[in-house]
């Protein structure tokens, strides 16, 4: 199926689905199914469900366990840039908005490097603002070069790119991709991207495909919550994800469920999603795809993220800085959003251990 097409088709089965006509019937039946649809990931996101959030929690727990035991991978993010051709409502990074604007050189990222190795980590996520002429192509390769002579995985968050440019990223060392699609909705999707290239949704949609198309190992999906209205965005996520699973069989999807945040000097208004809807939200997604790795930031607060460890979460984010630099102490370049969580690595591994689990640094061997 064309790009277009899929676009066409997720669009109109998250129409068609009515979260509010779904009867506790209709819940129970999706939780009793071994295999389920993507119908029963719309009966797990509705208001009905919330009654169930008990067994939900129960069944995620048992299929987490079954697919990724009692591990838990750490990561951290490393923001090499925050240069922005976009203006997007939502983000601290908007074109409009007064920042410091910073750009890390190839001998500062080793530097982040070797002080984020220090802590034991072995993935780490590189991140950008989306700006060709800041941050092109040749600079993140240069960049993924040296980080993966020091880590054993090496993501990517940044902008949408053509195949052939991925390819050349996968061959300097990058293992997955991060893409969020922000909103699911077009017409509010237009609305808060108000000018730059990220207003092409067919472009961002695509991203996936094309990084895994190009030889990455995995590719991870998410919706920004608060924007619009959850239960559409991430039943339209879940579809995404599924599609590009069926396309891609033997490629390691992941989900990622951020919130809306507070940035410096924002003006917008957000829309709450809650902590209940928030779990509602990561209990559905495990059920529905449950060997799907699922990554929980620290835009969330210690408390849900330690509470969070024995309901289906596979990533945490640990001894993070959002800011351009800042693992060896000062930030170059201000941050994206604040976090909530501001431990370390070795306060997060310790938390994880007291819980009955393991902190897992390097899960991954290239050969």
């Amino acid at each position: 199926m064309s790009q277009a097409g899929l676009i066409q088709r997720l669009q109109a089965a998250v129409a068609a689905f009515d979260f509010q006509a779904v009867s506790p019937r209709r819940v129970e039946a999706a939780l009793a199914r071994e295999h389920r649809t993507p119908e029963d990931l719309g009966a797990l996101l509705s208001p009905a469900a919330a009654a169930y959030l008990e067994v939900m929690a129960a069944q995620a727990q048992a299929a987490t366990s079954r697919f990724f035991g009692r591990n838990i991978v750490l990561y951290t993010p490393l923001y090499i840039a925050n240069h922005c051709v976009n203006e997007c409502a939502y983000c601290g990074y908007n074109l409009r908005n007064r920042i410091r604007r910073a750009k890390l050189t190839l001998e500062e990222i080793e530097a982040e490097a070797r002080a984020i190795a220090a802590t034991g980590l072995q993935d780490i996520l590189l991140l950008t603002g989306e700006s060709p002429a800041k941050a092109d192509v040749a600079y993140i390769a240069s960049a993924v070069e040296i980080l993966r002579s020091w880590f054993a995985c090496v993501g990517l968050e940044i902008y949408p790119l053509a195949t052939a440019d991925y390819a050349r990223l996968h061959q300097a060392g990058a293992d997955y991709i991060s893409v969020y699609q922000e909103t699911y909705d077009p017409a509010l999707y237009d609305h808060v991207h108000r000018a730059g290239p990220k207003k092409d949704y067919a472009r961002r949609f695509g991203a996936h495909d094309r990084a895994l198309a190009a030889g990455f190992r995995g590719a991870s999906f998410g919706s920004l919550l608060g924007l619009g209205p959850f239960r559409r965005d991430v039943l339209a996520c879940g579809l995404h994800a599924w599609a590009v699973q069926e396309k891609y069989p033997q490629a390691e999807i992941g989900f990622s469920v951020p919130r809306l945040r507070p940035f410096p000097n924002q003006t917008q208004t957000e829309v709450d999603v809650h902590e209940t809807e928030l779990l509602q939200i990561m209990l559905a997604l495990r059920l529905f795809m449950p060997w799907a790795g699922l990554s929980l930031s620290t835009r969330e607060s210690p408390r849900f993220r330690d509470h969070a460890l024995r309901l289906g979460v596979t990533r945490l984010s640990a001894g993070v800085c959002t800011g351009v630099g800042g693992h060896q102490g000062r930030e170059k370049g201000d941050p994206q959003f604040h976090k909530d969580d501001g431990r370390s690595v070795a306060e997060i591994s310790q938390v994880i251990r007291e819980r009955g689990w393991q902190p897992v640094f390097h899960d991954h061997v290239r050969v």
